[in-house]
């Protein structure tokens, strides 16, 4: 007869939590360990590719009116990926609206202290010639309207199922020039076919770095060892500050970083630590970002092995780093492999940029949290037949870590939740644009 176990106490769980995150990665691949086939050799049932109504579009979309309703600006903030997330929303906006679009505005200042604009980045002529027939997109107003600056349209605090043709189409047909942040509320999947087709084409097939940018970004690619994996690795002060998680076993330094993070002004007031079993919960819910000893914990689980080339995706402020370099060696960055001059004068976004680019062309790409760029990267992979793309499990890793499993325990299970999640291709790129093909 199985005797009955007792439920372990909350603290207990969280001190048991704690130990396994400061002993686990010595005590898997010691000798003797089972050694398990790598994660990409797992047969795929299903993967993501672009939608053949608008990627093989011959004319079967309703076509553009010949007059348009006005002019809209877009106006984007926050890191590349966010800034790319909006101007793809805004893409489907102007064309719901029947709008010509002018160039966006990329507000980085506040974010990355810097002033670099859409045009900085990406190729303009490129982006107006691929999105023809799908939205209009100018360089310059007419004569009559380029003087004035846009009407705003606030768009950022709505709630609910915002409605873009009953709230920001009267505004633009009585000023006719406006501008405004696309509402994360929106519903895409209620768009139109051919606002769905706009979307898609400007954001999948019309968005290229600029020549300078591009030629900078392959001679990185060109740098790296191969064939390598791509990680983009998120665990800076700010967003474990944000993220309202704790990891008592940090260094003092780190610890330091964050509590500094945490009181600053960018992190809001209402994201303190969570405490008790609110904390517990939380981290079940797989919401707390990965450290990089734990990360190097599941690569290892899925037979990815310590001698890998690896491209670390990731800015320059990470802590803990010397957690996932101890078991993987040949890790390579930015600023080891680029002209240090040439480094040191790029800013932020463009910094971003090349990350994207590497991370699109790598041979696997792996991403501990899934963000603006893991949506994205995700996203063209797909686009460009390239499936070796996962995103870590951190619920199953918290869930399995604080019921006590560790070693080679907690490396089987989560090599079978991952196996599970790449064969179905869960997360390897947005529904929007792709559609679902079972193998």
């Amino acid at each position: 007869m199985h005797q009955h176990i007792r439920p372990i106490p909350l603290f207990l769980s969280l001190i048991l939590f704690s130990v396994i995150v400061i002993f686990f990665p010595f005590s898997l691949f010691r000798s003797g360990s089972k050694v398990r086939s790598i994660i990409w050799e797992a047969p795929r049932v299903s993967e993501w590719r672009p939608c053949g109504w608008w990627k093989d579009n011959k004319g079967t979309l309703e076509a553009l009116p010949a007059k348009n309703n006005g002019y809209i600006r877009i106006d984007c903030y926050g890191g590349l990926n966010q800034m790319r997330r909006d101007l793809c929303d805004g893409i489907g906006i102007a064309r719901l609206l029947n709008a010509t679009m002018v160039l966006p505005k990329f507000d980085v200042a506040a974010y990355w202290n810097e002033s670099s604009d859409f045009g900085d980045i990406f190729d303009v002529d490129y982006f107006i010639e691929r999105t023809k027939g799908y939205v209009r997109v100018v360089k310059e107003l007419p004569d009559d309207l380029k003087l004035g600056e846009p009407f705003k349209v606030d768009c950022s605090k709505r709630k609910g199922q915002f409605d873009y043709a009953e709230e920001v189409l009267p505004s633009l047909l009585q000023h006719r020039y406006i501008s405004f942040t696309p509402a994360m509320s929106q519903r895409r999947d209620r768009y139109p076919l051919h606002v769905k087709a706009a979307l898609c084409q400007g954001c999948y097939n019309a968005l290229r770095l600029t020549k300078t940018l591009e030629t900078k970004a392959q001679e990185l690619l060109d740098a790296i060892p191969k064939p390598f994996l791509s990680l983009h690795l998120r665990f800076e002060p700010d967003m474990v500050a944000y993220s309202r998680c704790t990891y008592p076993s940090l260094s003092p330094s780190s610890l330091k970083s964050i509590e500094i993070a945490r009181n600053s002004d960018f992190i809001i007031s209402n994201k303190k630590p969570l405490t008790g079993p609110a904390a517990l919960q939380w981290r079940s819910r797989g919401k707390c970002p990965l450290t990089p000893t734990e990360t190097a914990f599941i690569l290892q689980s899925l037979g990815i092995q310590s001698n890998t080339f690896i491209y670390l995706a990731a800015g320059d402020e990470l802590m803990e780093i010397e957690g996932f370099t101890s078991i993987y060696k040949h890790v390579y960055t930015k600023s080891s492999l680029l002209n240090h001059v040439d480094f040191d004068s790029m800013h932020g976004n463009t910094k971003a940029a090349l990350d994207y680019y590497v991370s699109i062309n790598s041979d696997a790409y792996v991403a501990t949290y899934f963000g603006n760029m893991d949506k994205m990267v995700g996203a063209m992979r797909a686009a460009k037949g390239l499936y070796k793309t996962l995103l870590l499990n951190r619920r199953a890793f918290a869930n399995y870590s604080t019921k006590g499993l560790e070693g080679e325990d907690l490396a089987r299970v989560l090599w079978e939740v991952h196996r599970e999640d790449f064969v179905t291709g869960k997360g390897s790129a947005l529904p929007d644009c792709f559609c679902e093909f079972r193998m």
